[in-house]
């Protein structure tokens, strides 16, 4: 071995704990998904696939998360790649989906009582779906920049 060999660190592994605790966290968001399309599953007239879109998305969301901190699953080898590749797209389409049902109906009558013909979408409900595609977009901002800064950053040779 050389001296320069010696010199060579590895990069840190991240302790378990904070994998699991980061994990936990992910977990917050499909459990509100879940939790409001199932208390406003009947509450959008307008549009009743709103609630279903959470509902999907949530439960996919929470199983996945679940799946991945679980030690049983951590070789799948070559299924691993397709199984990851046809979760992947739906999740694209299915966010292309959302996006259509909830964008489509920008800004519903949010006033259940009233006697319009146009039909209702329970505030919550939509607000939440409609912040819910924002902050993925937000996000996909955010990470596309980041990437792009460190690219820049990394390649300034």
């Amino acid at each position: 071995m050389t001296e320069s060999d010696t010199h060579i660190r590895r990069p840190a592994k991240t302790p378990k704990v904070i994998l699991i605790c980061t994990q936990v966290i992910m977990c917050f968001m499909p459990i509100a998904q879940l939790a409001i399309g199932v208390v406003y599953q009947y509450d959008c007239p307008r549009q009743p696939y709103i609630p279903i879109y959470l509902l999907v998305t949530g439960a996919i969301s929470l199983l996945l998360s679940v799946l991945s901190m679980l030690p049983c699953t951590a070789g799948f080898g070559n299924h691993s790649q397709i199984w990851s590749c046809l979760v992947s797209f739906f999740f694209f389409c299915w966010f292309i989906a959302g996006n259509v049902w909830i964008y489509s109906i920008y800004e519903p009558n949010y006033n259940e009582t009233t006697t319009s013909v146009d039909p209702y979408c329970n505030k919550t409900l939509y607000l939440f779906s409609f912040w819910t595609i924002n902050l993925t977009y937000i996000l996909l901002g955010l990470i596309i920049f980041s990437s792009c800064c460190s690219c820049f950053l990394c390649c300034d040779d």
